[in-house]
């Protein structure tokens, strides 16, 4: 289904569609006047020889620079040229892909002051295929995410590098490859796409969408864990919830009540003790908080992905124009740091089970590390050491970017939010949490293997998904192969997908 852009109603999940599955897009028509509005306003502007930054002007240390009639012409072109400066490799399709969305979003304001071909050109690019070649380092999203987004503005002039139908082309070979004109670049046009924090944004929506699935799958590893622990089950009651009135907390516990249901554990039928240690019992709180640390930044990435990321801003019906900081990462930055903290945190705590799991002075009489040969055989003990390793480099990656400025520019831009970098160590953070997770529920099917009653409906679904790609280990094997199958299903959430079949939404 074709998604309408019209600057106000961009979701995150409309943007990973975009990005990822490539979703077209079309520009709604009050929103190409509003463009057309704005453009017809700066160019009035530029006549009258009215001074705004970016415009006639030199950026950065270099605002006070005017520029001349002749220099106007060129100065997009160069201002592309020199903010092109990142390094490395590309970032993946798919960010670059959102970007070029979420920029597209705050042009449908009318406020950005570039013509319509620019915008229109965008949408081409993302509805042919046609993605820019664009190293995902060397943006501190302030004055936006110049670097990287210099990279697809260089595909207006023709030039850069872009992906199209496979292939790494030229930039002017991919566009006439795609029957896409080159606009060129005029007067506001080029700062008009690089002036903002898109790139973060477009990351961290994308972060969400996939984090959102992977606390999901991190209770239902739970609800197995404690199925076979033995848990008492009286602490994931919603109304114990209800009673602090923390809202994640409320829905994890019901998730985790949902998934238990039908079982013996569930119908009271199995012997639990009094109360049972906080990685047991907190899990609701733990998860919860991560719950509603998430969405407390998928309302600040909305807010950024419908807003007037830009500068200077135009007023069309008032004919003015302000210059600002409203590039500025930092509202997206500062939750996305507590987002990719959350995260560690309830890896954290599966660890902490898996341990229980195999630890035979905790498990409720499982066998030593979940072998039957235990002194022959060592199990699962050696999978923790790999969770702890994989735990440790989370930590680390958790210390928040967005207190990490360096100031630049003569110190004209003399605190920047360091964003990217956020939204790049909150994709690692999440790539660790995936082996980490499956770790747990490769454990907890062990476990649950070597238990003799009857488990949840949706345990009992988790548990079959996985036995189709790891099998119960009856005697020692390598287990990297088994570790790695683990962490690309819960990648992939299939796990997620059947068990919400089978037992509803969670």
């Amino acid at each position: 289904m074709t998604i309408t852009i019209d600057g106000s109603n961009l979701t995150i999940e409309k943007l990973v569609k975009i990005a990822r599955d490539n979703e077209k897009i079309i520009l709604h028509p009050d929103a190409l006047k509003r463009i057309k509005k704005c453009r017809d306003m700066l160019e009035k502007k530029i006549k009258a020889k009215e001074i705004m930054y970016g415009v006639n002007t030199g950026i950065g240390e270099l605002v006070n620079v005017v520029l001349s009639e002749e220099q106007v012409k060129n100065f997009q072109k160069y201002l592309v040229y020199n903010h092109a400066a990142g390094i490395g490799e590309s970032a993946p399709i798919e960010y670059v892909r959102g970007a070029m969305a979420s920029r597209i979003n705050v042009h449908a304001h009318g406020q950005s002051g570039c013509r319509p071909e620019i915008t229109l050109t965008l949408i081409e690019m993302l509805n042919k295929g046609v993605t820019p070649f664009v190293c995902q380092k060397g943006s501190v999203g302030a004055c936006g995410d110049l670097a990287p987004m210099s990279q697809i503005a260089l595909l207006m002039l023709g030039e850069g590098k872009a992906y199209y139908k496979g292939k790494l082309l030229d930039g002017k070979k991919a566009m006439d490859s795609a029957k896409i004109n080159i606009p060129g670049l005029k007067a506001r046009d080029g700062l008009a796409i690089i002036n903002g924090s898109n790139l973060i944004t477009a990351m961290s929506a994308i972060f969400l969408y996939d984090a959102d699935n992977f606390l999901k799958q991190a209770e239902i590893a739970a609800a197995m864990s404690l199925e076979a622990l033995k848990a008492n089950m009286k602490p994931y009651c919603p109304k114990l919830h209800q009673a602090r009135g923390f809202p994640g907390a409320v829905r994890s516990s019901k998730s985790i009540q949902k998934l238990i249901k039908y079982g013996d554990l569930q119908k009271e039928k199995i012997k639990t003790k009094i109360q049972d240690a906080y990685s047991m019992r907190s899990t609701p709180q733990v998860i919860g908080a991560a719950h509603d640390a998430l969405d407390w930044a998928r309302a600040q990435v909305e807010i950024e992905l419908n807003g007037v990321g830009d500068n200077p801003v135009f007023f069309p019906d008032e004919n003015l124009q302000l210059s600002g900081a409203n590039f500025q990462g930092t509202p997206v930055c500062l939750p996305m740091d507590m987002a990719g903290a959350a995260v560690t945190i309830v890896c954290v705590m599966s660890e902490r089970r898996m341990n229980r799991l195999n630890n035979p002075a905790l498990s409720e009489g499982l066998p030593a590390f979940l072998t039957k040969g235990a002194g022959m055989f060592s199990g699962l003990m050696l999978s923790q050491y790999t969770a702890d390793a994989l735990i440790v480099e989370q930590r680390i990656l958790s210390n928040p970017a967005s207190i990490q400025s360096i100031p630049a520019a003569a110190d004209q831009e003399d605190f920047v939010s360091m964003g990217m970098n956020t939204a790049i160590k909150n994709f690692q953070i999440l790539d660790n949490a995936y082996g980490i997770l499956g770790i747990e529920f490769m454990a907890a099917a062990q476990a649950l293997d070597l238990r003799d009653y009857k488990f949840g409906k949706g345990v009992t679904k988790a548990k079959e998904v996985i036995r189709r790609y790891v099998k119960f280990l009856d005697v020692d094997r390598p287990l990297y192969p088994d570790h790695t199958k683990m962490k690309e299903l819960v990648k992939s959430c299939k796990i997620l997908i059947e068990v919400e079949k089978e037992i509803g939404k969670l």
